[in-house]
């Protein structure tokens, strides 16, 4: 029975040996260990530039965010620049009305009248007693009452200046932690995009950033812009745009110039912007203010039509209206597209229609 049962033992033993082997084999697949047989394919061109345009997408949307939260902040900084001023105002006037009524004490103690309880709070180190027991003013000369009821006036509004300061400060907070964690957001989009576009070759990235009409190569990290880009541009536009007006003839005139400069994000110029960077510029070189952000932009004028559309009129892209343009008319527009092309004519079929504002 002994020699009957030893060759079963051998092949149950064998048969555990192999499926040993097939559970290792699989797990060292599955943890990647089976060598480059079995890692992921590199994405195409086509592949990557999808997902680099989602990634852009997705970083101007953040930095229009971040754009806004910068521009109240820098509102209120000034808001709490103002409101620290004129609570230093308030305390030297209320300083001087104390030195004022100081000075009346000193005669009446000298007089030997005593000091009126009334004056004493007036003088007191403690506003919030003094404005506490102010009823006693009412006991006091005309003359005392009239001047000691300024000074708790005083006090009341310093308190109230010093309190608004305080709540702008905790808002100016607010708002730099706001742009801070957009910042993060645009920066961590940025250099994914530019991790993905790494992996292409110079030809590659060449094609790419021609086929987002930039005309430039898409170096991973850099704004594209040439000379060369600058003056395909300018025939492009066929030189002088007409124009509806004086201001929008400016500011179409100055997006002229700049054509072929790089986009980064949070800019205004002169010589980089974003999207609503370079509208913004553009505007004020023709004497016309208009708001930092896109979804600002889009009500700072007259909405108008898209079969209404001439040049210099806003237009506006994608649903969360986180992309504009200037409008120049024959269906194209002079926009900063995003940091693998630099500013640049395009057609405004090539995005989502969102919009258009006149804003002249």
């Amino acid at each position: 029975m002994a020699s009957h049962r030893k060759p079963s033992q051998h092949r149950s033993g064998g048969r555990a040996r192999t499926l040993l082997t097939a559970v290792l084999a699989g797990a060292a697949a599955s943890a990647g260990l089976e060598g480059v047989g079995h890692a992921a394919p590199k994405p195409t061109p086509e592949q990557v530039r999808e997902e680099v345009d989602q990634l852009y997408r997705e970083a101007e949307a953040a930095t229009e965010k971040y754009n806004g939260a910068k521009e109240r902040t820098r509102a209120a900084e000034r808001r709490v620049d103002q409101l620290q001023d004129e609570a230093a105002r308030r305390a030297e006037e209320l300083n001087e009305a104390r030195e004022a009524l100081g000075s009346a004490a000193a005669a009446q103690y000298r007089s030997g009248n005593g000091l009126d309880p009334t004056m004493q709070l007036a003088l007191s180190s403690d506003p919030d007693r003094f404005l506490r027991d102010a009823g006693f003013a009412q006991r006091a000369g005309d003359l005392q009452a009239t001047e000691i009821a300024s000074v708790s006036q005083q006090i009341r509004e310093l308190d109230e200046v010093r309190d608004d300061a305080r709540t702008e400060l905790e808002r100016l907070r607010d708002q730099q932690e706001r742009a801070e964690r957009h910042k993060r957001t645009v920066t961590g989009k940025l250099e994914k995009a530019r991790r993905l576009l790494s992996r292409l070759t110079a030809e590659e990235r060449a094609r790419l950033a021609e086929a987002s009409g930039g005309g430039a190569e898409a170096s991973p990290g850099r704004g594209g812009g040439s000379s060369g880009t600058q003056a395909t541009g300018a025939q492009a536009t066929g030189g002088r745009i007409a124009a509806p007006d004086s201001r929008a003839a400016a500011a179409i005139a100055y997006a002229q110039r700049k054509l072929g400069s790089p986009y980064v994000w949070g800019a205004t110029g002169p010589n980089a912007f974003d999207c609503s960077g370079l509208i913004q510029a553009a505007y004020r070189s023709a004497g016309v203010s208009l708001p930092r952000t896109t979804y600002a932009q889009i009500d700072a004028g007259r909405r108008v039509s898209r079969s209404q559309l001439r040049p210099g009129d806003l237009v506006f892209f994608y649903p969360g209206i986180t992309h504009v343009g200037m409008y120049i008319g024959q269906g194209r527009m002079i926009h900063a597209p995003n940091p693998s092309a630099p500013v640049r004519i395009a057609p405004i079929d090539e995005m989502p229609f969102a919009g258009a504002t006149r804003v002249v």
